[in-house]
């Protein structure tokens, strides 16, 4: 985990000017994330449910009301009814998708509320308070460093993007800049949601339409376990290996077995959602800085390194 430059001046400046929260009343805090339609998400949904069981019990002066949605339509619901029948104090939000629920928050935010977003970041910057996320950009540029490495000679590959959201557009961008001029060429990129059965989908169209591809940038591991599966219903043995992220316990443990086709991962634990929760929490109930960006670091898993990412008891 790393401080950014801008959560440090932000913690210095709300250090001089007092705490984030001034009054000592009992406070409600709005968190809404999305539903468990993948496995990171599952992970996300666990975390967020432990730690505002936990925070209930160390902050008698806190209430706590979690939601989750299946769309961006009904988290904006869920975030209207928070704001319309809860009078929260603070909203913690994990945006479906960026471009629906930036003016909601924007709306959120205006009347007061604090606001920390994380991982996906709204598409207006400078809304939130407090932003909590995985280094996007070092995920993307992981994922690219290590495809150049394995790569030397070039080669050509598929990539399988996320939902359409901000973090996505950072992966992606550092990923492209992080193999420009090494001779490895981007047949097709498309979206997989970060879905397995959505990348399946992908995936076989990919399959049909290139008859060679020697690795794929699935970027997420649930999108990987799709392409896995696409992969071996065609009977294809051109491709080399699949590269996908953010530390599931199934790909982690394939990686430690020297599974040639899982060679590597690219960490993003979903348990950022209870470190938002949790430094929202501190900056209610305390004079303790919590504004401007915490940034927790990518990092890549080999075999060599696997197992000290192996967590068997996690749901993800």
């Amino acid at each position: 985990m790393k401080f950014t430059k801008t959560f440090i001046a932000a913690a210095l400046a709300t250090a001089v000017g007092g705490a984030a929260f001034a009054d000592d009343d009992v406070r409600v805090v709005g968190v809404s994330i999305p539903a468990a339609t993948h496995g990171w998400a599952g992970g996300m949904n666990f975390h967020a449910r432990e730690t505002v069981e936990r925070l209930e019990a160390v902050y008698p002066e806190l209430d706590f009301v979690l939601s989750t949605a299946s769309d961006p339509g009904a988290q904006v619901n869920d975030i209207e009814d928070m704001v319309a029948t809860r009078n929260i104090s603070a909203l913690v939000v994990l945006p479906f998708e960026s471009d629906p629920l930036t003016p909601p928050v924007q709306a959120v935010a205006e009347s007061g509320v604090w606001v920390t977003v994380v991982d996906r970041g709204l598409s207006i910057d400078g809304i939130e308070d407090l932003y909590v996320a995985g280094d996007n950009s070092g995920f993307g540029r992981v994922s690219g460093d290590y495809m150049v490495s394995q790569m030397p000679d070039g080669g050509d590959i598929v990539v399988l993007r996320g939902i359409p959201t901000t973090i996505d557009n950072q992966r992606v961008d550092a990923f492209l800049a992080a193999i420009e001029d090494s001779g490895i060429n981007v047949l097709d990129m498309e979206h997989g949601n970060w879905n397995r059965d959505d990348s399946f989908t992908v995936m076989q169209d990919f399959l049909s339409k290139h008859p060679n591809i020697d690795a794929v940038w699935a970027s997420d591991d649930d999108m990987a376990i799709g392409v896995l599966a696409a992969i071996e219903a065609a009977g294809r043995d051109d491709i080399q290996f699949v590269l996908g992220g953010a530390g599931m316990k199934e790909m982690i443990q394939r990686t430690a077995e020297g599974d040639e086709m899982i060679p590597a991962n690219v960490t993003y634990p979903p348990s950022m959602i209870a470190t938002a929760i949790e430094l929202t929490a501190v900056g209610l109930t305390s004079n303790a800085p919590v504004s401007g960006n915490f940034v927790i670091g990518s990092v890549l898993v080999t075999q060599e390194n696997a197992m000290n990412f192996y967590y068997p008891d996690s749901p993800f």
